[in-house]
């Protein structure tokens, strides 16, 4: 004879399955890490820099 199974409890873990790897697959195509987002941000924050370092000042 086979184990007893919940089908409710069943479902939801599939659902929570599928759930997580549409989540991975969004994460990978369109996430980025750490890594990246502080990178973007130091190069923004250098290019800002840089733009008002060749502003010129009016009295």
């Amino acid at each position: 004879m086979g184990t007893v199974v919940n089908l409710r409890t069943a479902r939801k873990q599939a659902a929570r399955k599928a759930a997580r790897a549409k989540a991975d697959e969004n994460a990978a195509r369109h996430g980025q890490t750490r890594a990246e987002r502080e990178l973007q941000e130091a190069r923004a924050d250098k290019a800002a820099r840089e733009l008002d370092a060749h502003r010129r000042e009016t009295d």
